[in-house]
């Protein structure tokens, strides 16, 4: 798998580099920003670069992380997950809200960032496998002033689209298939994240927090404590 590292420590980027290296990865190194949006830009032979995951430390020099981070959601779909010492719910949600697939908190475990990076990759390829099965059905899904349309994977509240990302549109869209059961946190995170892996928990609870920020409904989402969530039908 190829991968773009956005990180402005030489030292810290050979470290890394050295250990993706070790797991497989082909490793491109950006050290700035402006280095990591030109890394993604289509070539001038209008091939654009593949990556299978882009690796975005929020630390850089020249521009504020969260910034590349939305503007190389413009540019590519590819899975980004963001590196960084702020760990509060608050700038997890924000990193969300601007199309980031993840998010790593340092100081971090190799083996918890090789998880991750393997994780977010079996998402994408899951995603792009479940819109292909939806486009054949064509099934939308309407609660209240909800809509989730399957197929092109679009949700709008009162006929106004709502970006979600990958993730935040499976969560969605899972829970809205069986409005009012409640889906136990394990399986949400098996059906949704295709893993069992513990760590993803607190990821689930970011992604549920963000869905009720980005709908602008609070209650739609109802945590039924000690077991999971739940999706609560809005009033028509």
């Amino acid at each position: 798998m190829r991968l773009l590292l956005v990180e402005d420590d030489d030292h810290v980027a050979a470290a890394l580099s050295a250990i993706l290296a070790k797991h497989g990865f082909t490793v491109t190194h950006a050290r700035n920003g402006e280095e990591a949006l030109q890394a993604v830009l289509p070539t001038a032979q209008g091939e654009r670069p593949s990556y299978g995951v882009i690796l975005l430390d929020l630390g850089l020099p020249d521009q504020d992380g969260y910034q590349v981070c939305g503007r190389i959601r413009k540019l590519t779909t590819t899975p980004v997950i963001m590196v960084t010492a702020r760990g509060d719910v608050r700038s997890r949600i924000h990193g969300l809200n601007l199309g980031a697939d993840d998010y790593v908190v340092k100081p971090y475990d190799p083996g918890e960032l090789l998880a991750r990076i393997h994780a977010v990759s079996r998402r994408n390829a899951g995603a792009e496998e479940t819109a292909a099965g939806a486009a054949a059905d064509g099934t939308q899904l309407r609660l209240g002033s909800v809509s989730i349309e399957l197929p092109t994977r679009r949700v709008s509240v009162d006929g106004e689209s709502v970006p979600l990302t990958r993730k935040e549109f499976d969560l969605l869209a899972l829970l809205a298939q069986r409005p009012g059961v409640v889906f136990r946190r394990e399986q949400i995170i098996s059906e949704v994240w295709r893993t069992s892996w513990e760590g993803t928990g607190r990821t689930l609870e970011v992604h549920v927090a963000s869905l009720r920020s980005k709908l602008r409904m609070p209650a739609l989402i109802e945590t039924v404590r000690g077991v999971g969530y739940r999706l609560v039908a809005p009033a028509a």
